[in-house]
């Protein structure tokens, strides 16, 4: 049989609460011995910071090209058109001098291949532009890139565009148009 004390103090708690005092109690004995400890090591530790460099001065330049030419200037940009005229690049030199093609004038991605026809051995293509058909063949020019077919097979049409690269120069590009397939 239990001792009646035994459940009325596990009824309001009595007996965690000297649970907890007889644990506090066994740490509160070394704490003088923590406490002593700390203070020795604040003793011992030195800081060490190092001094901050003082800041270097700053001696203001003077802008002397306020009186040059502006590098985002119309001036500049005529000069270097009419040079580039005196001066046109060799694959550039032909594609201005011949007359331009009606297909020149709308760029390659608003054109779509639709088909490609054999007709007395030399292969055709035909092209969608503007809901218009057109027939096209190798050596025709397409695109507003000064672009030239090459080659002409059942599924694409290779061509050859004169773009400029990142320097200015006129570099040779290549090119491809798919055949386009309609879902039924």
């Amino acid at each position: 049989m239990r001792h009646p004390l035994a459940r009325s103090a596990r009824r309001t708690g009595l007996l965690p609460a000297l649970a907890l005092a007889a644990l506090l109690g066994a740490c509160s004995a070394d704490e003088g011995e923590l406490g002593s400890w700390m203070e020795q090591q604040r003793r011992e530790v030195k800081p060490n910071v190092t001094p901050l460099q003082p800041p270097k001065k700053f001696d203001p330049q003077p802008y002397s090209m306020a009186q040059a030419v502006e590098p985002f200037s119309t001036q500049k940009l005529t000069v270097a058109l009419k040079q580039e005229a005196r001066q046109p690049n060799s694959l550039l030199a032909t594609e201005l001098n011949r007359r331009k093609e009606p297909l020149e004038a709308y760029p390659l991605d608003s054109m779509s291949m639709v088909g490609s026809v054999i007709k007395q051995g030399q292969p055709f293509a035909l092209l969608r532009v503007d809901n218009l058909l057109y027939q096209v063949k190798p050596g025709d020019y397409l695109g507003q890139n000064y672009g030239r077919i090459t080659k002409i097979a059942e599924t694409e049409i290779d061509l050859r565009e004169i773009v400029q690269d990142a320097a200015g120069e006129w570099i040779e590009r290549p090119a491809v148009l798919q055949l386009v397939e309609k879902a039924r």
